[in-house]
């Protein structure tokens, strides 16, 4: 608890005194005061940072002394901390305790840093129930972008205000605990109330290589979402991370794009299975949290893909969308609307010509050259109700059966002209015709005792050349034949290619798969070097401490052997 008080409490002054009350239900309650002072560490020449502490135990209604080493060490401890603190004795330093209750913490900071200027780089006075920063820290157009932004405020804020920095420390805040700044409390604030289009994803890490087991605890639940002002897109993101309850990394900020990518994301978790630093300031640098970092990369950028749309970006293309308009563009694809479409037209059109149904007193529904209907006995009327064979505009069972009439008669004269039969006038007055005003048609065959010599040379002459007309039709039709076939076989030569995409998009997922592998072997590797070489520093260190304790203990003895032989001099 000291350790951490002190490192928070360094930034602000270059001395600091803390003062400390621990114990539960009043037994083995102990009272300790401690000094970080930078002035004495640079006065004093230590390379490493030395404390000072002074420990006291309630026994029977009497503080005592707990000596750790020696009551030489003790003194000594007494001494640096009066010298180097404005208490001028050890009674002043205990009557500190009087102004705390049965437990708690006090720090007291003085001798506050300066600027350049002369300036205090703590600012008292912008806000009267505030601690603020000066200089780099402190940028007055996040400032005034936080009033402006509400939703925002904390995170353009938290850099340079305390009060905006406390009010986020604590993911959850227990029952009856209160934080007081300048005389004002702290209202605790949880981001997620600052996201709109939430979301939750539990994150559940695997366990490492080292051997060690894996633990239930080793599970976040991390809150993912657009912060409310996202559409003025300005450039905030980064997730607050917590461990047991206190927040590490504000704002950690893991996706670095070169442009608005990633703009507006932020997220909450509580990660108690990443090991924080000493200082509480930021995590070590373990395979976990690189596992944790690139999870929450991958978190952002899929929610932003997703969703950046609707705060107006414009819409990115991920896989997802390049393989379903893919599949859109493809020939093969058809909605489903017009693929219904298409099969009712298709049982239309494969309707046969059945005279025993449409025939009704030799009339047969149809279309083609139209005769008045008074001239029911057969004869041709020679007028100018013709009409000209046309393209249907829409599938009919008329149109139908009519074509199916028509291909039977050029079929009939096909075979004559194989046996090289010139085409007569039978055939001729055999081609159906259609009333002007019924859209029924009478087949005229010589059979039927109409002599083909009435009818006028006039309307056989246009007979001819509407059956000629027909024989366009019909090879326009074969035409459109051998275009449906180049279609199918273009068709066919799409769909190979859409599955060697598939195949080779595949490969690719494979490829992907293994050098996540090979990434995590290397993280692995280069954890466990750091490791190593975190070890091995820190025994120097320890090695440093040892010999500069020794050194220091000899010059303790060599001053102690001078005073002992200038006073057996003077004596």
């Amino acid at each position: 608890m000291v350790k951490l008080y002190v490192y928070q409490a360094v930034g602000y002054a270059k001395v600091s005194t803390i003062f400390l009350i621990s114990g539960q239900d009043r037994h083995c309650v102990t009272q300790s005061i401690g000094l970080l002072s930078y002035t004495f560490l640079m006065s004093t020449k230590k390379e490493d940072i030395v404390v000072p502490i002074l420990d006291y135990e309630l026994c029977e209604r009497d503080w005592h002394k707990i000596v750790r080493s020696s009551a030489d060490d003790w003194n000594r401890n007494v001494d640096t901390i009066i010298n180097w603190s404005p208490y001028s004795s050890e009674a002043e330093l205990l009557q500190q305790f009087n102004l705390m209750k049965d437990h708690g913490t006090r720090v007291v900071i003085y001798n506050l840093w300066e600027d350049d200027q002369g300036q205090l780089e703590l600012e008292f006075n912008a806000d009267r129930h505030d601690i603020q920063l000066r200089g780099v820290n402190r940028d007055e157009k996040n400032i005034d972008m936080a009033k402006k932004y509400p939703n925002s405020r904390h995170f353009l804020t938290y850099r340079h205000s305390l009060r905006c920095y406390v009010s986020i420390l604590y993911l959850r805040l227990p029952p009856n605990f209160r934080i007081i700044l300048r005389g004002k409390d702290v209202e605790h604030h949880n981001i997620v109330n600052d996201m709109m289009m939430a979301e939750e994803v539990t994150y559940r890490p695997q366990p490492t290589t080292d051997g060690v087991p894996r633990d239930t605890n080793m599970v976040a639940v991390v809150t993912v979402g657009f912060v409310k002002d996202a559409t003025a897109h300005f450039d905030i993101q980064g997730f607050n991370v917590y461990h047991k309850n206190r927040l590490i990394k504000p704002f950690w900020r893991v996706w670095n794009s070169a442009g608005s990518d990633g703009r507006g994301v932020i997220g909450v978790l509580e990660a108690n299975f990443v090991e924080p630093a000493h200082d509480k300031q930021g995590f070590e640098r373990t395979t976990v949290l690189a596992r944790l970092e690139n999870k929450l990369l991958s978190m952002q950028k899929t929610y932003w893909y997703t969703n950046c749309h609707k705060i107006g970006y414009a819409p990115r293309r991920n896989k997802a969308q390049i393989e379903r308009e893919y599949r859109e563009s493809s020939p093969e694809y058809t909605p489903s609307s017009t693929r219904s479409k298409q099969k009712l037209n298709t049982k239309d059109n494969v309707k046969s010509y059945s005279p025993a149904s449409d025939n009704q007193g030799g009339k047969v529904v149809g279309k083609g050259v139209s005769v008045n209907a008074k001239y029911g006995n057969g004869n041709a009327y020679n007028g100018r109700s013709r009409e000209i064979f046309e393209e249907p505009s829409s599938s009919s069972p008329e149109d139908t059966s009519y074509e199916n009439e028509v291909s039977r008669v050029r079929r009939r004269k096909v075979n004559e002209n194989s046996h090289s039969t010139p085409v007569k006038d039978k055939e001729i007055a055999s081609c159906p015709v259609k009333k002007a005003n019924g859209g029924t048609l009478q087949e005229l065959d010589v059979d039927s005792g109409v002599d083909p010599c009435t009818l006028d040379g006039h309307v056989l002459d246009q007979m001819k050349a509407e059956n000629r007309q027909l024989k366009e039709s019909l090879e326009k039709k074969e035409g459109g034949i051998l275009s449906k076939c180049n279609l199918e076989r273009e068709l066919q030569l799409e769909r190979d290619k859409y599955k060697s995409l598939k195949t080779k998009l595949q490969e690719a997922k494979g490829r992907i798969e293994e050098l996540n592998k090979e990434q995590e072997s290397l993280i692995d590797i280069f954890s466990e070097e750091r490791d190593r070489r975190d070890n091995e520093e820190e025994n120097l260190r320890k090695r440093l401490r040892d010999a500069s304790n020794l050194i220091e203990e000899l010059r303790e003895r060599a001053r102690v052997l001078e005073s002992k032989k200038s006073r057996s001099s003077k004596q």
